[in-house]
């Protein structure tokens, strides 16, 4: 399933912000053209003042010890406006109805930048696109994630790099060792290892599982699995339209696949009920032998299963092929997480723009970029071989640098590699960082249907409902159908056209 189809922001948040949309707010000056030698942006005389807004992950404020060396190295004074993280998109809404958002304000994920787009059209953020390509670090910005940015064609916002691709299975090597398994290649390979795990019965008492899954199509196994099926990202392309992934072949093969493993008892006969804690005890308590999901969970997994049962071992693997997908394919995300947009209402020239686009060029240089994803050299972490090693004082870290990740962009980019302690999580970041190859994106991501925006969540609950009741047995293909001809009546077929127009009108990519 798309990710785009997790539940919008309250019924108020969406009221408040189309209420804002009256909001003049559109800024406008004289441009300035001249720029400053090392970047391109306009001079800036004395410290840059910006004011920031970012939600907060940690339970307190940070101290102000890398806000400090921030502002020394990029020459600013900054005013950070820290939000509660259950509260952000609220207070964001509430900010930009009364006008009174700072100069760089961040969108929390994907869900909070769609329901700010009519916004963005009607002219109150500042359109960067044109002014990137006069920076070192901006200009180099992946185009293909800026696409999925965009508005209208438009880029209005600078992203926070995130791994395209991290999906893939983790799996009980040890188990696989002693059934003199090989690694699975294929979708058939993972129905043979699970059914080999269930019969050598290594949890005893005839309880073990081969698959732990959990009550999330996107996240769980499900969204994985159905891209080893060959199932587009959310949507895909056939006969050169646009249709949503439960109308194509490989989203059925993926429900009867699963269906055949609860059948047989294979997968945690529940799991559609199952929270992620209770999936990832399974694996922790030697219960079951396949976890599907991000790779980067196998660290966690492999320590606490280790305190459990001492000889536990955990591989990673992302490259699979069914009957009907011959080639290796993986979903992807977007390839950002937060969103940083500039709202004209505070941002009031193009000069002011400038500056605050030098500041935020300078996040993506090294010494910048290392300072807010790891913290301070010999405080937060120290270096092994010029590998990251970070600190073992967690409180300190909580208190002072964890919460400058909500505002870093670069992840990857001029970024100090981590010294892994676990080979497979090495790994799984290798494979990760390969998978970008084989990604498939969601074409929707930069298209817009008004009709998704208003309806999209609550249509979508019923192919989840159906989605469901297929695997657990309780409709058969027909009654399928009949929840996808529900979904179209009930507003879906309004949303294949939208999107359909707003594809055919971008060119058809």
């Amino acid at each position: 399933m798309n990710p785009k189809y997790v539940k919008r922001t309250s019924m108020a948040c969406a009221t408040v912000l189309a209420l804002s949309t009256i909001l003049a707010g559109c800024g406008g000056a004289k441009t300035d053209n001249k720029q400053a030698a090392d970047s391109g942006a306009a001079q800036n005389e004395g410290p840059l003042k910006i004011t920031i807004m970012a939600n907060l992950s940690t339970p307190e404020v940070p101290s102000d010890k890398i806000k400090k060396i921030l502002e020394e190295k990029t020459n600013s004074q900054i005013e950070f406006q820290w939000v509660p993280d259950g509260s952000y998109d609220e207070k964001f809404q509430a900010a930009f109805a009364t006008g009174s958002l700072p100069q760089a304000a961040y969108l929390k994920n994907q869900s909070s930048f769609v329901l700010l787009r009519d916004a963005i059209k009607n002219g109150q953020f500042w359109e960067i696109g044109p002014y990137l390509k006069d920076y070192p670090n901006l200009s180099k910005l992946n185009p293909d994630v800026l696409k999925n940015t965009a508005v209208e064609g438009k880029i209005y916002s600078l992203y926070q790099e995130r791994p395209i691709a991290r999906q893939g299975v983790i799996y009980r090597k040890d188990w696989a060792d002693k059934l003199g398994l090989p690694e699975p290649k294929t979708t058939d390979d993972i129905y043979n290892m699970l059914k080999k795990f269930k019969e050598a019965d290594f949890a005893g008492g005839g309880k073990t599982l081969g698959l732990a899954d959990r009550n999330d199509l996107v996240y769980g196994s499900f969204k994985t699995l159905a891209s080893y099926f060959g199932t587009p990202n959310g949507w895909g392309v056939q006969d050169g339209k646009l249709v949503p992934d439960f109308m194509t072949k490989g989203y059925m093969d993926t429900m009867k696949f699963i269906k055949k493993l609860r059948d047989e008892g294979l997968i945690n006969q529940d799991f559609p009920v199952t929270s992620k804690t209770d999936q990832q005890n399974m694996m922790y308590t030697g219960k079951a032998g396949m976890y599907i999901g991000s790779m980067q969970d196998v660290l966690t997994i492999q320590d606490k299963t280790s305190k459990n049962i001492k000889e536990a071992q955990y591989d990673v693997l992302n490259q699979f092929t069914s009957p009907s997908n011959s080639k290796p394919t993986t979903w992807g995300i977007p390839g950002y997480g937060t969103l940083v947009v500039f709202p004209k209402s505070a941002v009031k020239t193009e000069k002011e723009l400038k500056q605050i686009l030098a500041f935020y060029d300078k996040f993506f240089n090294p010494e910048i970029a290392n300072l807010l994803k790891y913290g301070v050299e010999g405080t937060h972490y120290t270096l092994k071989d010029g590998k990251v090693q970070p600190g073992e004082d967690e409180k300190l870290k909580e208190k002072e640098q964890k919460p400058y990740l909500t505002v870093a962009l670069a992840d990857t980019t001029n970024i100090l590699p981590s010294l892994y302690t676990l080979k497979a999580q090495e790994k799984a970041v290798n494979l990760s960082n390969e998978a970008v190859k084989f990604a498939i994106q969601d074409p929707t991501t930069p298209l817009d249907s008004k009709t998704y925006n208003e309806k999209g969540a609550r249509l979508q609950d019923i192919i989840k409902d159906a989605t469901y009741k297929f695997m657990l047995g309780n409709i058969d293909e027909a009654g399928f159908q009949a929840a996808v001809k529900k979904w179209q009546d009930d507003g879906g077929a309004k949303i294949m056209e939208e999107y359909n127009a707003s594809y055919k009108a971008s060119g058809g990519k």
